[in-house]
């Protein structure tokens, strides 16, 4: 018992180091987030509809390999268990058990045991496990069984406590918690007494391989039955086993065993190899309790865990090495060896071997590249090279950083680009034997040679370099081809050998050499066939690697055509190192470095035939059929369901009748948005790497916006006839308002046509009673002018007669005949009234302005500024006034005072410019 108790220890307290880091299946994990559910999945089913269905506490789980959905029972109990058959999908839970049924992408509900009343109210039981037998459906309690044939429920209870039910070689088994294992025959169970052995043992599975019987005890291990003959399983997984406490068990394909343990995740055991693999938190589970597990069509493992779903591809040819510690770090080349394998990171240089990984002394630091030489592995190290040979490690060379090294295509030499230039490596059995090509102390990331005495290389950052050399290896010539060829952007430059042909690849264009015009020339073949290619890395002479857009394509040249494969994304989203992409051939496999490890993959997988896939369109959370109508401006996601989960989940492409590329297909989801009105079309492809075939298509009508519709086309209509009709009433309005007002324009106009032609003819009578009064005035003035002169004439006269009459002698005699001459001809008062009043009248303005500027003026004032203005004389305006000459120019003189005149300024002109 001691020695027992301390293998287990020992073997619990090693199995971490020994087996912690091993080459695994690949694994999807699905957390609560994924799913929006609860924490654990008690069992897990796969349906006729290829959907996976999963019993998770409160919600059945339902996942097509695109959308998650779940559903609740009506009176929100814990689902236990779910098994398939047929089109149904049978549940169990607290004192109810039924099946739910799927009708346009939803789930139905039909409870069994509410419309049966198969449980009492003291009924305290919980349906753990659902199966089928001999055509009947039985849902098993840990206190009875509940027999379903379709239409009635036939109830028996156990005389014991019950794990499960198991159905081996067409018998129904029961296993007790304390009693063993009974069986049952006619509804009553039966002690089956040779297997005493396995009382005391709670039992979590029986499964039959091989013609022997296998029990799983939870804490206890594996017993087997062979010949008759139970005991336990001699084999050293058995007794971690009885640590980890087994929670379920079964036999898959290829001869594997898979075993759910409650805290050491789950275990593959190979019958063939005789080995395991341990699958738990340390490399890719979320967590080590397996609830449940289950068997898809591609015979790949599903794993309901006590927090969450796990994908196991155990069927797929796809292999991970997983380093979840962080020890390992980024692995930039891997190479497989005679016992395993070695790796070159970040890190150091490792070797997994006899599943132990561990880092080769004095190799910290960053390793580059790992190439095989013969049965000699060369290591391209920050410090240097170094070379492993039969488990010995040795430093080759000092020269820092190897980054790649490369065959030659005329010689059996290889290149290696370093952090100082090339070096150069003649004789592959005595690697020794070096030689530095000088002239290029550069940082060289690719070299190629396809021609004698002449060396590719391309600098880490820029530029593409041809050096040439002679026979005693001194370099002739180093030259800069991409500045010879005037390419400006020639960071990051790519070497690719193809066929003994030097392809380069710069800024994501494909060149090749002229060597007659020394320049690198676009390559037609490669451009049309690659382009976008952000990296490239060979396999062998017909296969090679390419990343485009952030997906990998494994490239088969078959002649002159390209046969392309993609690579499942999840296998390596993540975790590819940029322009770090390493290929190491072993057998009919390859290896590819990782961020965390390396991945391992077959170069020849089967061609995927016959794809055949379900649509599911939904606009909102409406499912929308085949050429129905969805309204405008919304989004319709299409989700392509292939019913496949691992490796042989088909490649899948899309076109629209508006998108004439092949789109992929991103985890079977086509999202649509922005669509014009109208009927549009997707189209879905499969492809096998070199075409591409119809699968399915489907079509959809976007109907018109809603301000396109038919009653918004009427309303538009009726209120277009509305604002035309509007429109005619206010033109016609407008039309006789412009009619009055043309009316009452023309009376306006008529108005004032007759108002200007009255106007006209009363300016025309004024202008002629102007012109009149005018011509009377000239005749006044004349008249007046006349007078002057002739009263000047006579006063002159006067005075001539009145000078005789005083110079005469003879006094008396002419005397009174010349006093009466002048009593004649003298000037009477009426003639001298009339003279002033014309006068006045004819210049009445010249008055008026004359009294408004100078108010103080007298009334001979102003007769004597008429006489000037008149431009009269002072001898001729003496007599006018009947005042002396010398009168007048007193007068004058008084005048020029009240005008305020200077002494220089005319007096006549004064007055006429008033």
């Amino acid at each position: 018992m001691n020695v027992r108790i301390t293998i287990i220890i020992l073997f619990y307290f090693i199995s971490p180091q020994l087996y912690c880091q091993e080459l695994l299946p690949f694994v999807e994990n699905y957390n609560k987030s994924d799913y929006q559910g609860d924490n654990q999945i008690w069992n897990v089913a796969q349906g006729n509809d290829n959907a996976m269905y999963f019993a998770n506490n409160y919600y059945l789980l339902r996942y097509d390999g695109v959308k998650w959905e779940k559903y609740s029972l009506p009176n929100k109990t814990i689902i236990r268990s779910v098994m398939v058959d047929g089109n149904r999908i049978y549940t169990g839970s607290y004192k109810e058990f039924g099946y739910w049924y799927r009708k346009n992408a939803k789930m139905f509900y039909v409870s069994i045991s509410d419309t049966t009343k198969v449980f009492e109210e003291s009924d305290n039981e919980e349906i753990w496990k659902i199966f089928k037998f001999k055509g009947n459906v039985y849902f098993q309690s840990f206190n009875g069984i509940f027999l379903y044939d379709g239409k009635v429920i036939k109830k028996s209870k156990f005389d014991f406590l019950a794990s499960y039910c198991f159905v081996v070689d067409d018998q129904l088994l029961a296993a007790s918690v304390e009693k063993g294992i009974y069986k049952m025959n006619n509804f009553k169970f039966e002690k089956i007494e040779r297997w005493s052995i396995l009382e005391n043992n709670v039992i979590h599975a029986i499964e039959k391989f091989k013609n022997k019987t296998y029990f799983f005890t939870k804490k206890n291990g594996v017993y087997i039955e062979e010949n008759g003959v139970l005991k336990p399983w001699k084999n050293p997984l058995n007794e971690i086993l009885k640590a980890a406490n087994i929670n379920v068990a079964a036999f898959i394909k290829n001869s594997k065993l898979v075993i759910g343990t409650a805290n050491k995740g789950v275990y593959l055991f190979d019958f063939e190899t005789n080995s395991y693999k341990n699958i738990n938190r340390n490399n890719v589970l979320m967590n080590n309790s397996i609830l449940s597990i289950s068997l898809d069509k591609e015979n790949d493992l599903w794993l309901g865990l006590d927090n969450g779903i796990a994908h196991v591809e155990v069927n797929s040819p796809i292999s991970i090495f997983y380093d979840n510690s962080g020890i390992l770090g980024s692995v930039y080349s891997v190479a497989s060896t005679p016992k395993g394998y070695l790796m070159a990171s970040n890190h150091g240089v490792f070797k997994y071997e006899e599943k132990q990984l561990s880092l080769i002394p004095n190799t910290q630091g960053q390793a580059w590249n790992i190439s095989k030489i013969n049965n000699k592995f060369l290591i391209g190290h920050n410090e240097g090279t170094f070379i492993y040979e039969q488990g010995i490690f040795s430093k080759l060379s000092t020269i820092n950083g190897g980054w790649n090294l490369v065959k030659s295509s005329i010689n059996n030499s290889y290149l290696q680009a370093t952090y100082s230039g090339v070096v150069l490596y003649n004789d592959e059995n005595n690697l020794d034997r070096k030689i530095s090509i000088k002239g290029l102390l550069k940082p060289i990331k690719y070299v190629a040679q396809n021609r004698k005495n002449e060396i590719w290389a391309a600098d880490n950052y820029r530029g593409l370099y041809l050096i040439k050399y002679n026979d005693a290896y001194e370099t002739t010539s180093v030259e800069n081809i991409t500045q010879r060829s005037k390419i400006s952007n020639d960071f990051g430059i790519k070497i690719f050998e193809f066929r003994n042909q030097i392809f380069f690849l710069i800024n994501k264009s494909w060149y090749t050499y002229n060597s007659i015009t020394n320049q690198l020339e676009g390559n037609q073949l490669f451009n049309a066939n690659f382009k976008n290619i952000s990296n490239i890395v060979s396999i062998d002479e017909n296969h090679f690697l390419i990343l485009q857009n952030g997906l990998l394509f494994h490239i088969y040249a078959n002649g002159n055509k390209f046969v392309w494969n993609v690579l499942q994304e999840k296998y390596y989203l993540g975790k590819i190192i940029n322009d770090n992409l390493k290929i190491f051939k072993n057998k009919e496999s390859y290896l590819l470095n990782l961020d965390d490890g390396f991945i391992s993959l077959q170069l020849k997988q089967a061609r995927k035939q016959n794809t055949s896939i379900t649509i599911e369109a939904f606009s909102g959370d409406s499912l929308i059929q085949n050429k129905s109508r969805i309204n405008y401006n919304s989004e319709l996601k299409i989700h392509a369901i292939s019913g496949k989960f691992g490796a042989s989940k088909p490649n899948l492409f899309y076109k629209t009748n508006t998108i004439s590329d092949f789109m992929p297909i991103k985890g079977g989801l086509i999202e649509l948005n922005n669509l014009s009105s109208g009927l549009h079309s997707v189209t879905i492809y499969g492809s096998n790497g070199l075409n591409y075939n119809r699968i399915s298509n489907f079509e959809f009508i976007v109907a018109k916006p809603w301000y396109f519709s038919f009653w918004m086309i009427t309303l538009y209509l009726i209120v277009l006839g509305g604002i035309l009709y509007l429109y005619y009433k206010w033109n016609k309005m407008r039309y006789i308002q412009k009619l009055e007002l043309r009316d009452e324009e023309l009376k306006h106009q008529n108005k004032i046509l007759e108002m200007e032609l009255k106007a006209e003819n009363r300016l025309n009578i004024q202008e002629y009673e102007k012109h009149i009064l005018e011509l009377e005035l000239q005749t006044k003035s004349f008249e007046v002018t006349g007078k002057s002169l002739s009263i000047a004439k006579q006063s002159e006269m006067i005075h001539n007669i009145q000078g005789i009459l005083d110079s005469e002698t003879d006094f008396n005699k002419l005397k009174s005949d010349i006093k009466k001459t002048i009593k004649i001809n003298a000037l009477n008062k009426h003639e001298w009234e009339t003279f002033e009043n014309n006068l006045n009248q004819i210049h009445n303005e010249f008055i008026v302005k004359l009294t408004k500027k100078y108010p103080n003026l007298t009334s001979k004032d102003i007769k004597l500024c008429i006489y000037l203005k008149m431009n009269l004389s002072s001898k001729e305006i003496a007599p006018m006034m009947n005042i002396s000459f010398r009168g007048v120019e007193l007068q004058r003189y008084r005048l020029r005072k009240k005008l305020n005149l200077i002494q220089d300024e005319n007096l006549s002109k004064f007055l006429i410019s008033i």
